[in-house]
């Protein structure tokens, strides 16, 4: 995380952070507090202590409420202590991290309440922005979702694109399982045809069912062989993910716990 917070105060902050050099005395002493001005689920208070730290050895910042825990209009997050120039330089980028990281917990909340009870797991995906990605699962976690492969490097997913180039399916997975017996190993299919086959196969873990209607899923579900797991996915919002998590699936990956979370409306105040 450090060289992602120093990219971010270069970015910010520069040579300098110019109005707070003119206007702010470089004794001057103050105490402030990050608020919600909404209902959140809060996410992002590592990055924002890193922040003011990074300014300041001499400011101190309290965390009032943890990465998962809900706030409320007024509620505080964090508490800060010491040089004013400090908390001012530091503030629009601690915010920056947590109202966007928040969001993603905020969001991701929302669907895994509204699949409660069905057995069915959230998952996010790999549509995060570049370089926040190890922030933006955090949040997800946060949420009481699941993360899903950090990147191409820990797991297996085949897709489509990878069928028509390599047709070869079953010798590959062979070789695979050979070489990484305890890699996740996951097949995207588009239609029951193709899970009809795939289950065959005892070198894959999961099945990845890509835009199929909840009769669709629920036919691929009953063709479960033991040990095998379903994730739902593609273009699933929250008006749709009750009904498909009641299909028995065991995942749901979700792209817009990521691609578009809302940032959440927080500030900071000085207070003394």
């Amino acid at each position: 995380m450090t060289d992602l917070i120093d990219l971010a105060l270069a970015e910010d902050v520069g040579p300098g952070d110019l109005t707070s050099q003119y206007f702010i005395p470089a004794e001057l002493r103050s105490r402030a507090r990050i608020f919600a001005k909404e209902p959140v689920v809060v996410a992002g208070t590592e990055a924002a202590q890193a922040v003011f730290g990074r300014l300041s050895t001499e400011l101190r910042v309290d965390v009032i409420r943890a990465d998962g825990a809900a706030a409320v209009a007024g509620d505080t997050i964090l508490e800060l202590a010491g040089p004013t120039r400090a908390i001012l330089t530091g503030e629009r980028l601690a915010l920056n991290f947590l109202q966007r990281l928040s969001g993603v917990a905020t969001l991701t909340r929302t669907f895994v309440r509204a699949v409660e009870g069905t057995g069915a797991t959230i998952l996010d995906t790999r549509k995060t922005t570049p370089g926040l990605r190890a922030l933006e699962k955090a949040a997800v976690k946060a949420g009481g979702g699941r993360n899903h492969r950090m990147g191409l490097y820990d797991g297996v997913m085949v897709k489509d694109n990878h069928l028509l180039a390599r047709p070869d399916l079953p010798g590959v997975l062979r070789e695979l399982r050979k070489q990484h017996p305890k890699l996740l190993v996951e097949l995207e299919a588009d239609t029951v045809e193709q899970v009809r086959r795939f289950v065959t196969w005892p070198e894959v873990d999961v099945i990845l069912l890509d835009n199929m209607t909840p009769d669709q899923l629920r036919a691929c579900v009953a063709l479960r062989r033991p040990g095998m797991k379903f994730e739902a996915s593609g273009g699933i919002n929250l008006d749709s993910v009750r009904a498909i998590a009641e299909t028995g699936v065991d995942y749901i990956s979700v792209g817009q716990l990521t691609h578009s979370a809302r940032a959440v409306d927080l500030s900071l105040e000085l207070v003394g």
